[in-house]
């Protein structure tokens, strides 16, 4: 196909072949008006636990009540159909009617994650040219440094803190804002994400209501819930899986939500099972904290979950194999970026037992799955032409879930759109499933590849291999600089204790990796680089090997 412009190419990464997935619902506004009209009052939409454990309660009927109310607080501050504004919280209920509210008028929402350094907070709020930042009063000394009160308004929001019962009483205060009929707003700016790249300056993914209903309503059928649904939330709600899998995707069919404030092993099951849960979404770094947690004691998964949802991280066969083995619960893996809204894949849930293993754990990377109904995918090579089989290459997708662009950044939307496929960055490769359906299998980021004398190598594929080395609790492979091959192959591990050695770790890598591919050496450390949403920085650590910069490894 022939693009001339990027806006061109834009526009055919936002379809399928079969034209655009259009969502049940023509806005945010429309999808709660419905609620308000047939859900009953006792139905739930939240139950929430706080940092103590204290559980409240929140029925439909009071969600929608308290947006209704907290928009029209919105409109006396003058905020109209386009606005930005930016919220500064954490896991809670008040946070979660912030973003609704915000939709339900057709504002724009910039969640910011408070674990990042101030120097890309700041950046956000200069960025974002948002007119209103809500802020929870934990993190106000913070802000108050951060953003210029001449060109943001910034209101302290929060309503469990002493001496802050005055926000609960201005939004209480308002009349709530009326539904009205036909209220299509899907190409409506909604959510601006900021990358949490580890350098260079953040790209703001721009996603419209369109994108989220969409992606939610995809979700939201696949894993088949319904209105009898519970699905517990225990990400962080500033990441679109937080956001979109736990909150907008039970909201398609009038499901219940179980917020905790931060994730926990030792309560995870015991909520599961006093909420029965049928559905959790997890990264893979919480499957290896539970797996830890349970280490040296048994734990009955409680009968109401279903399955876990994975992704948003690298997940090792070894890692799922021993999950799965050890709680007896089925893990669906699956695959997205913010740049596609969230998930764009996930293994099917009915595929029979020794197929659904047979995909996480005998080709060498554990399956992401197939594509959703609302989009395609393929493997491309550096020009943009699909690649057949087994054959390694870009991950593209293309359909109604990918974003609108990158604010303010051609040459990120010109790098990131170019042959009319969005780009992810990540390489992997695709092969038919007995079902005649494409399964496609992540290898790990391109700019992550270690290239080492002039060959390409996975990190996923050594950190299979390293998972498995005697005395490694965890532990990534890092490609450093080097004299000879320009970039050598690293470890970095946690031990299961302090009489490890690394010379048995790099023996056994040795003894099932080739020893081009093999770890030459060991830097143990008490944490690995991850984002809060579990995804590895494995350029962050490359200078804790700069001893090894100009040694020549021999076999």
């Amino acid at each position: 196909m022939s693009m001339n412009t990027i806006e061109e190419c834009i526009k055919h990464a936002r379809t399928t072949t079969s034209g655009m997935f259009l969502p049940a619902y023509q806005s945010f506004h429309d999808l709660l008006a419905y609620h308000a009209k047939t859900s009953s009052p006792d139905d739930l939409f939240m139950i929430y636990y706080d940092i103590e454990s204290n559980r409240t309660a929140i029925t439909y009927h009071e969600f929608i009540l308290s947006i209704r109310k907290t928009a029209a607080y919105y409109n006396t501050m003058g905020l109209q159909k386009g606005d930005r504004i930016i919220v500064a919280a954490h896991n809670h209920p008040d946070t979660i009617v912030q973003y609704f509210a915000a939709w339900f008028l057709g504002l724009s929402v910039i969640p910011l994650n408070m674990g990042e350094d101030d120097q890309r907070l700041a950046f956000i709020i200069r960025d974002s040219a948002s007119k209103l930042l809500l802020c929870r009063s934990e993190y106000m000394q913070r802000i108050s440094t951060l953003a210029d009160p001449n060109q943001i308004l910034i209101q302290e929001v929060d309503t469990d803190s002493d001496g802050l019962q005055l926000y609960v009483d201005i939004i209480d205060s308002f009349q709530p804002l009326p539904f009205l009929p036909n209220h299509s707003m899907l190409d409506h700016e909604a959510l601006i994400v900021y990358t949490s790249g580890t350098t260079g300056i953040p790209k703001a993914v721009v996603l419209d209501q369109m994108n989220l209903l969409v992606d939610a309503d995809c979700i939201a059928t696949w894993h088949g819930m319904n209105k009898q649904t519970t699905m517990m939330c225990v990400l962080p709600i500033h990441h679109v899986n937080g956001i979109v899998v736990t909150h907008v995707t039970p909201l398609i069919h009038g499901s219940c939500i179980v917020l905790n404030r931060k994730f926990s092993s030792e309560h995870f099951f015991s909520r599961i099972e006093a909420e029965h849960v049928s559905i959790v979404s997890v990264v893979p770094t919480l499957l290896s904290y539970l797996l830890q947690y349970y280490k040296n004691s048994e734990c009955i998964v409680p009968a109401s979950l279903s399955h876990i949802i994975c992704g948003a991280g690298p997940l090792t066969c070894e890692l799922v194999q021993n999950f799965e083995s050890k709680f007896k619960v089925r893990v669906i893996h699956g695959y997205g970026l913010s740049e596609t809204t969230c998930y764009s894949c996930f293994l099917p849930l009915n595929l029979p037992s020794s197929t659904h293993h047979a995909m996480l754990t005998d080709h060498g990377f554990p399956s992401i799955g197939v594509p959703l109904p609302c989009n395609e995918m393929q493997i491309h090579d550096e020009q943009g032409k699909s690649l057949p089989e087994m054959r390694r290459g870009e991950i593209v997708i293309r359909g109604t879930n990918v974003m609108q662009e990158y604010l303010l950044n051609e040459k990120a939307n010109q790098d990131a759109f170019s042959y009319g496929w969005f780009r992810s960055g990540d390489e992997g490769f695709w092969m038919k499933g007995a079902d005649d359906h494409p399964y496609f299998f992540i290898t790990g980021r391109i700019k992550e590849l270690i290239i080492r004398g002039g060959v390409n190598l996975a990190p996923l594929e050594i950190d299979e291999v390293l998972t498995k080395a005697p005395g490694v609790l965890s532990g990534i492979c890092v490609g450093f600089e080097h004299d000879i091959y320009g970039e050598e192959v690293g470890a970095l591990i946690i031990p299961e204790d302090d009489h490890v050695a690394s010379d048995e770790i790099l023996t056994f890598c040795r003894e099932h990796l080739p020893f081009s591919k093999a770890p030459k050496c060991v830097v143990f450390t008490n944490e690995l680089p991850i984002t809060s949403t579990g995804k590895y920085q494995r350029n962050k650590v490359k200078h804790l090997f700069s001893e090894f910069k100009s040694i020549h490894f021999t076999a």
